[in-house]
């Protein structure tokens, strides 16, 4: 008698059906297997380094090959589902001694003065100051007498400050823009930014690992020998200057000829400090959020490059408080330098670039601080991106910035609404800023975009289209998660992880389950559900999620 398993394997075999016949197709040619000398596979490294040095490789090719801007941005929110851990940099707030820092932060070479490229200028700015001086004087006199901004007094002086070098600046901006476009005509193409959003991400190596990293590596019998290697910080700036100009050409290189390859942090004499502390050493404390890059304007402007900038400095206010020693100067020289990197870096990846892929050609912004009495000016040209730690140390490239002392416009003003002590200097460089002619450049702009698809506005696929647009926005937003980034209460720290003396409770924290939420992606979530009665093809069709089109390699 057959038993029971016998007689099912016999049931399968007739559902089946017979053996399919074995193919006759002849095989392919083998000619191809073999050649003249042999070749064999590149041995890779097998520690444990090495294997995430190849898998930060893989990734930062991911990201190159990535059609539009948008998509570039949003993979490297990709790994992070709750945001980076990040050091947010801001105009608010500088620290004693940031210098050091600043240049390391941004690989920036600082000299005092301005570049020879504004000394032609200067002859056809002062005729132009001779024009409009009386104009000149009556706006900065109005601007600055009793006038007063607010309907009340109950007002900080940050924020009388504020309100009077922004309505001064915005005079001061109408009045040049009209007086100078005769002879520039960049001038009237230019477009107006009041307050924007500055902000810049990147990631920061060679930094010493903090204690509590080297304690958790040395606690590890295969993580020892790594103990004490450079650490990433990921540093977000976050920024709001007055006034910012943009123009569609670029800023002519402010050392001529400049060619990026030639440049050689090793053998060119230049100065950059060797800041390797931990940001937090300095106050600057760290938040969870979503790495943005936005240069005041969503990609697709066609005025993409900045031309000048007008920060506040309305900190220096109560820095006494703050700081025993007067550094005022270098907390200004360090504004600059930090406020101009950040607004290059964005937009260097609105043209394709990244903090992983360098650029492959110079670019030009000039910056002012002011609180309406003190000028200073900076001139700044971003020549690298790369200070990530697989670069810090490799990367012979350097950035540069220009920068003046503070200087004084006027000695006082009068009630009446005189302006005394007006000095031609802080104007005339002024002018000479507006006068700077951004021009055309023959070279490849985007060598990293998709000619079909360099924005998301230009994909094809409408659901592809609206999906990532709306993912983009939605992480520059910075919205905060409907659920709370996942922590370890203190008590759990004491009774669970610590002394373990709670073994009986259920195991449902993250932390119990040998979850790590951190390392949680952007595309690891719930889909959404289709209600059956939307459905395209009925209520029993298929599929009853909506798809997603989250960054994929299509070049």
């Amino acid at each position: 008698m057959l038993s029971h398993n016998f007689r099912r394997g016999l049931l399968n075999l007739r559902r089946r059906g017979p053996p399919r016949a074995l193919s006759t197709r002849p095989l392919p040619s083998q000619d191809h297997e073999y050649t003249a000398q042999p070749e064999y596979p590149a041995i890779q490294d097998p520690s444990f380094k090495a294997k995430k040095t190849r898998e930060r490789g893989s990734w930062h090719q991911r990201v190159e090959r990535l059609s539009s801007v948008e998509e570039k941005l949003f993979e490297i929110n990709m790994p992070k589902y709750y945001g980076y851990k990040a050091n947010i940099l801001t105009d608010e707030r500088y620290p004693y001694n940031i210098k050091p820092f600043v240049q390391y932060a941004t690989r920036t070479c600082f000299q005092q003065g301005l570049p020879a490229c504004y000394d032609p200028l200067k002859e056809e700015a002062t005729q132009v100051l001779e024009s409009i001086r009386g104009e000149l004087e009556d706006t900065i006199a109005f601007e600055l007498s009793n006038y007063t901004h607010f309907g009340t007094t109950n007002v900080s002086p940050q924020e009388k400050e504020e309100a009077l070098v922004r309505a001064l600046l915005a005079q001061l901006n109408r009045t040049l823009t009209n007086a100078v476009a005769a002879k520039c005509p960049h001038l009237s193409e230019t477009e107006t930014d009041f307050d924007p959003r500055h902000e810049a991400f990147w990631f920061l190596g060679g930094i010493y690992p903090p204690k509590l990293v080297r304690k958790i590596k040395e606690g590890q019998e295969w993580q020892k020998p790594y103990a004490n290697d450079p650490y990433d910080r990921n540093m977000q700036y976050i920024g709001k200057p007055y006034l910012a100009l943009r123009h569609k050409h670029l800023l002519d290189p402010l050392v001529p000829d400049t060619v990026l390859d030639t440049l050689d942090i090793t053998q060119d004499n230049v100065e950059v400090p060797d800041f390797r502390y931990d940001p937090l050493a300095l106050g600057y404390m760290t938040e969870f959020r979503h790495a943005t890059t936005v240069p005041g304007f969503w990609p697709g402007d066609q005025h993409e490059f900045g031309l000048l900038s007008f920060q506040r400095r309305s900190h220096t206010i109560d820095r006494h408080r703050i700081c025993a020693l007067n550094d005022l100067e270098d907390t200004l020289h360090a504004q600059g330098i930090l406020s101009s990197f950040a607004w290059l870096l964005a937009q260097a990846c609105y043209q394709g670039f990244s903090v992983f892929h360098d650029l492959t050609y110079p670019l030009t912004t000039q910056t002012v601080i002011t609180n309406g009495k003190q000028w200073s000016f900076y001139a700044y040209q971003l020549n690298t991106t790369l200070l990530h730690s697989d670069q810090v140390d490799v990367n012979k490239r350097y950035n540069l910035c220009w920068g003046t002392p503070e200087l004084q416009l006027y000695d006082s003003v009068d009630d009446g609404g005189k302006i005394n002590g007006l000095r031609d200097d802080v104007l005339l460089q002024l002018i000479m800023f507006y006068m700077n002619q951004p021009r055309q450049r023959p070279d490849e702009l985007k060598p990293y975009l998709c000619p079909r698809e360099p924005r998301v506005a230009d994909i094809v696929d409408e659901r592809r289209r609206v999906f990532m647009e709306q993912a983009y926005k939605h992480v520059a937003s910075n919205r905060p998660r409907h659920r709370l980034v996942p922590e370890v209460y203190q008590w759990e720290k004491i009774y669970k992880i610590d002394h373990k003396t709670r073994p009986m409770d259920p195991k449902r924290r993250p932390f119990e389950l040998g979850e790590n939420m951190y390392k949680r992606r952007m595309d690891e979530h719930a889909l959404k559900y289709i209600p059956r009665a939307v459905r395209p093809g009925g209520t029993k069709s298929r599929p009853k999620f909506e798809a997603t089109y989250y960054p994929n390699v299509r070049r």
